[in-house]
């Protein structure tokens, strides 16, 4: 279970013991509200398409439960791995502002042993909008572990739209009734995955639109409603790697933000969503409730003639309702022999210029166009190749190979040799490789990257730390003159790109967060098999200020594995607010509620 807490008020007594803590451990971020969250990640047991299955959810849940913060709290999240295999959680879509020790990914954390747990804190700094978490490591999202993240508006800053009459997180995703071991082994042995087995909408199977693919017993999900009132809708395509195509049946979808940003406000009857993406969307219940109506995620840009699998259905319920929803699913788009319709609505999708967000200032208060690129870099796929006798998948020709050292902590500790800073800016010639290059990036320097889509599916990149602006994406190779094309005003900044087969998309992100910083394929089979790079941007000054140190709960491994101690169970203290977790520097907010407890 999840909670936010919050001390009593604390007496002079009080404030006098913990300003003497302060002296002792140190200036803390203690200004900001801490919301604490204590994970146990296990195994359980369930057939989402009536299948019985091992999979992972997050105290019991599939999905796990929602982190519900608002701009500028401090999360603290203890993770418990109960799983049989080591485990690391990342945040996608959180930017760590000065902190990538907490990004959760391979580049700068060594994974939690089996039966350990470890400590995440970190700021949602200057943040608002609508993420998910995620485990990272090997192929473990295809079995779950994902869960919602929401952060709110402060109450200074006005939201561009009324408050809704309720909040709702959407996960939908493609989904295997293969085991996730066994679809990684799949892939390790120069495999495929083939076609997925069905669509998943909040971890359930669909509701019985056809009795002859979905058979009797299926758990599937039901949204209740009331006639007039209007929702807010946070969807997260939390798949492996099929594009799904959300509507929802005689309502319109009304685009309010995306990934931190709020959007210029436009309702669509259906919206593409690719593999890592999030959306909002407020939805009025505008209808006469004659009947349920369907909410359908179906795969885009697939076979029909091969795809015969379920598609994810779930139920709009009104309170009034009349009757269950029956005959015939809304119409995907028919776009079959139109390939630009989805590049189309992608484009649309832009940035609300006048909207605050994190701060009181406009979103169009930054403008991207006006400042001078400093690095480029054009970064392109192909379709999976054979190096040293294993299928790999590459960015310019270098499939990256983790190193058993994380980057940040090889530079921590000035371990020489872990990785290089090399990495192409054009495609290299020649034969395809394994390698640990890493982008040099310039620090407050402003980096143009092209990602180029020369594989026959649809590939979703990420960028860790950041948000980008989405500049521009067409169909053929990209050119000095594609830069006539871009949206030099309202170009959406999100965290997470959809990139077409045969087609390029560009990508403006300003270098102002020190740290190393995953750039990976949302796919996860492309992701698996090295299509990612690190960015390592490094303030040359040498100062404290833009990053923060090294967490004293860092876990080693690799060279420096002979840091590493013996974990020591954690010490927990019961309060009328909850569990607080004593490690590190958290100890003087265990003090600090002792000593309200104590002396009020």
């Amino acid at each position: 279970m999840s909670a936010t807490r919050s001390a009593p008020a604390p007496t002079s007594t009080a404030l006098a013991v913990f300003a003497s803590l302060l002296l002792l451990v140190g200036p803390t971020s203690a200004g900001d509200p801490y919301a604490y969250f204590d994970w146990d990640v296990s195994y359980v047991s369930a057939a989402p398409l009536g299948v019985k299955q091992q999979v992972i959810g997050v105290n019991g849940q599939f999905p796990g439960p929602i982190v519900n913060v608002s701009t500028n709290w401090n999360v603290v999240v203890n993770v418990l791995n109960d799983l049989d295999e080591p485990l690391l959680i990342t945040w996608n879509g959180i930017q760590h502002r000065k902190n990538c020790w907490q990004d959760g990914v391979l580049g700068t954390n060594c994974p939690i042993p089996s039966g350990w747990n470890w400590t995440y804190q970190f700021q949602v700094k200057d943040q608002i909008g609508s993420f998910f978490y995620f485990p990272s490591l090997n192929f473990h999202r295809a079995a779950g572990g994902y869960g919602g993240i929401i952060v709110n508006n402060r109450d200074v800053i006005a939201v561009p739209f009324d408050k809704p009459d309720g909040d709702f997180t959407v996960f939908i995703g493609d989904w295997y009734n293969k085991d996730h071991k066994d679809l990684r082994k799949a892939l390790d042995d120069g495999k495929s995955l083939g076609m997925p087995d069905g669509v998943l909408i909040n971890g359930k199977g669909p509701y019985r639109y056809n009795k002859t693919l979905v058979p009797a017993g299926i758990d599937y999900e039901t949204i209740n409603v009331h006639p007039g009132r209007t929702y807010r809708f946070r969807v997260h395509n939390v798949g492996i790697s099929t594009s799904l195509n959300l509507r929802i049946q005689n309502h319109n979808m009304l685009l309010v933000e995306t990934e931190g940003s709020y959007t210029v406000q436009q309702n669509y009857t259906n919206l593409d969503i690719h593999v890592g993406q999030s959306y909002s969307f407020l939805v009025t219940m505008d209808q006469n409730a004659s009947s349920d109506y369907y909410i359908v995620a179906s795969a885009r840009f697939v076979n029909e003639s091969l795809w015969r699998r379920v598609t994810g259905v779930a139920i709009l319920r009104y309170s009034n309702s009349r009757g269950k929803a029956s005959g015939p699913l809304p119409d995907p788009p028919q776009d079959l022999y139109d390939k630009t319709y989805s590049m189309n609505q992608a484009r649309s999708i832009r940035w609300n210029l006048s909207a605050g967000a994190a701060r009181p200032n406009p979103q169009g208060s930054f403008r991207y166009a006006s400042i001078n690129v400093t690095q480029q870099y054009l970064l392109r796929n192909e379709p999976p190749v054979m190096i040293n006798g294993e299928r790999r998948a590459t960015l310019n020709g270098i499939s990256y190979s983790p190193p058993e050292t994380p980057l940040r902590l090889a530079d921590q500790y000035t371990v020489k040799g872990v990785y290089t800073l090399d990495f192409p800016t054009r495609p290299l010639k020649g034969s395809p490789k394994l390698a640990r290059s890493v982008i040099n990036g310039t620090y407050r320097g402003f980096m143009e990257i092209i990602f180029q889509n020369n594989d026959t599916n649809v590939q979703t990149y990420h960028m860790d730390g950041y948000a980008f602006f989405v500049v521009g994406m067409d169909y053929g190779e990209w050119t000095e003159d594609s830069r006539g094309t871009y949206n030099k005003g309202d170009g959406v900044a999100r965290c997470t790109t959809q990139v077409f087969p045969g087609a390029w998309t560009a990508i403006l992100v300003s270098l102002d967060n020190v740290g190393i910083w995953n750039v990976r394929a949302q796919n996860l089979d492309t992701w698996y098999l090295g299509q990612e790079v690190y960015v390592r941007v490094v303030n040359p000054e040498d100062t404290n200020k833009t990053e923060l140190p090294i967490p004293g709960n860092a876990l080693y491994c690799g060279l420096l594995q002979k840091y590493q101690k013996e974990q020591v169970p954690h010490h927990r203290v019961k309060s009328s607010s909850g569990i607080i977790y004593a490690e590190g520097k958290f100890v003087i907010l265990m003090l600090f509620l002792v000593a309200i407890a104590t002396f009020t």
